[in-house]
């Protein structure tokens, strides 16, 4: 009985409180849950960001399907490197040179090839090898044997 009381009580009073508000509805508003410490609620995405998502995805797709991208045309990249007119210049000069030595019958003329390193030259002149003066060596000798003898003991 009491129970009924009270539930009658309570709907008379969000009936109230919705008037108050300017809800139309007459059903009982439905309990707001206790949010959980940290984050809570839903998260928005600023348009931008969903556009930027938009056109990554349709990128993929387009990767997938072989096709161009429908997004808007992107501008031409910029030309990186290429040939200086003088450097241009020098390559038709040897070019002129290499045809005309070739229609007269002999061989074509190319750059001298510096003369090639003898076995021992590469052996000793591998990249980042270096080699220890004999008086440090026999420093660390001497310093191994003092180690070990220092086990021994």
């Amino acid at each position: 009985k009491r129970a009924l009381e009270i539930s009658e009580q309570i709907e008379k009073l969000q009936a109230e409180f919705a008037s108050l508000i300017g809800s139309t509805s007459k059903a009982p508003a439905a309990k707001a849950s206790p949010k959980p410490a940290g984050r809570g609620g839903r998260r928005t995405m600023s348009p931008e960001g969903r556009a930027k998502i938009a056109a990554a995805a349709r990128a993929r797709w387009a990767k997938v399907k072989g096709t161009a991208p429908a997004a808007k045309p992107a501008a031409a990249p910029k030309k990186k490197g290429g040939l200086t007119p003088e450097g241009r210049a020098k390559l038709a000069a040897s070019m002129k040179a290499r045809w005309a030595a070739r229609k007269a019958g002999g061989p074509a003329p190319t750059k001298p090839k510096a003369p090639a390193k003898s076995a021992a030259a590469k052996s000793t002149a591998k990249a980042g090898k270096r080699t220890i003066s004999a008086e440090s060596r026999a420093r660390m000798i001497a310093g191994a044997k003092r180690r070990w003898a220092a086990k021994k003991k």
